[in-house]
């Protein structure tokens, strides 16, 4: 039989750097690295575990029971972004099509990943306000070639 859990940790100070500020945080895709937008507000993939697996069964006496899952989730992301009309061109072409995306982050780390281009969604155009669209980005973690599963990968500028 298991034992319960031990006393809580204490909470270390975090290593690493925090963000400070979101400036500048750019998306580039590989398939169309000059897309006809720039970028306003990102909001990075995020990770999920998924929802848990129930572990309970009717020899349980107190307590429901679950288990974390496996595999793991990058999350879809969204890009508020001003736009160039003729980015309509370049839109087609690239949505929908697995590539490389690279996030660049304000500390000049970069997290690079298979992913593609899911939806462009323009904002009404009115008088004195930039036009703006949201970009949604999946990332698939799969290899477009082989489809292979592949993981993202972080790296500072200099790509170490």
């Amino acid at each position: 039989m298991g034992s319960p859990p031990t006393a809580a940790s204490s909470r270390p100070t975090p290593t690493g750097i925090r963000l400070d500020d979101g400036f500048s945080t750019e998306v580039v895709f590989a398939a169309a690295p000059n897309i006809g937008f720039w970028e306003k507000i990102v909001t990075p993939p995020g990770l999920d575990g998924g929802d848990p697996v129930i572990t309970t069964t009717m020899h349980n006496i107190t307590y429901r029971t679950k288990a974390p899952r496996k595999l793991v989730e990058m999350t879809e992301f969204s890009m508020r972004v001003a736009y160039d009309p003729a980015l309509y061109n370049s839109a087609f072409a690239l949505l929908n099509v697995q590539t490389t995306v690279t996030v660049f982050f304000p500390d000049g780390l970069k997290l690079a990943f298979y992913g593609f281009l899911r939806s462009l969604k323009p904002d009404g155009l009115e008088e004195g306000k930039q036009p703006e669209m949201e970009a949604m980005v999946v990332p698939t973690n799969q290899d477009p070639n082989d489809g292979s599963e592949q993981p993202a990968v972080m790296t500072d500028v200099s790509g170490t």
